[in-house]
């Protein structure tokens, strides 16, 4: 294996700009906050929601990939996070509405520190943003945690996949694995402010293969409209 020593993407930035960028990095104590959150979590989503898990062996070994998901609560990124193992929950972040999670100093530390998201603007979310999202992914060796959907659900019915995915992945060897998530929107709908009591299933899928797609519109399209077909196929 081969080192190349680099200074970190944002260590230029202040703090609070750090929490909200497409560049953060984790840091060591980004990474012992993750580490305690996530045994948390796994404890939680256990003994609440008595979580099974489907098709574990599907993720790959080591990262870069993408893990995508239908949208219905906010237990949807912890729930795959959960699932993620060594390596690959380390450097796993989840893109999360930066007008839902990051609107503030404190709920942008809770985002950044705790469950290792980085901001998605809606409405306001450029090619260079998605650009940046697909260098590090493939430089760093990132794995990704997003909801093509865009937003929760609040009918319980999964939405039409936005073509971002494709932007990410299409042409590069990175491979996405489709998730099926059963339960969340009962135990949390968008509508609820705390969760309830109920059982969840995380189906996984066989990773996609978005190599020979091309990266221009048409791409991205058929990489939106193909992972939605996989996610569905989950249910």
């Amino acid at each position: 294996m081969k080192w190349e020593l680099r200074p970190g993407r944002d260590v230029e930035l202040s703090p609070l700009a750090r929490l909200r960028s497409h560049q953060r990095e984790v840091g060591f104590r980004g990474a012992l906050v993750q580490r305690a959150w996530r045994g948390l979590v796994r404890r939680y989503l256990r003994w609440f929601h008595k979580l099974e898990v489907v098709g574990a062996e599907n993720l790959p070994a080591e990262p870069p990939f993408v893990m995508v998901a239908n949208h219905a609560s906010h237990l949807d990124a912890l729930t795959l996070g959960a699932v993620l193992k060594g390596r690959a929950a380390r450097c796993a972040f989840s893109l999360a509405a930066g007008d839902t999670f990051f609107t503030s100093t404190r709920s942008s530390a809770f985002a950044a520190l705790a469950i290792n998201a980085l901001p998605v603007w809606r409405k306001k979310t450029s090619a260079g943003d998605l650009n940046t999202f697909r260098t590090r992914l493939a430089e760093d060796g990132l794995v990704f945690i997003l909801f093509p959907e865009g937003t929760r659900t609040r009918s319980g019915e999964m939405g039409r996949f936005l073509p971002g995915i494709g932007a990410m992945v299409a042409g590069s060897p990175v491979p996405v694995v489709p998730c099926y998530l059963e339960g969340a929107y009962e135990a949390w709908p968008a509508t609820a402010k705390f969760p309830k009591p109920g059982r969840l299933r995380l189906v996984i899928g066989a990773p996609l293969d978005f190599s020979e797609t091309p990266n221009d519109k048409s791409g991205w399209l058929a990489v939106a409209s193909t992972t939605e077909a996989a996610v569905r196929s989950l249910k």
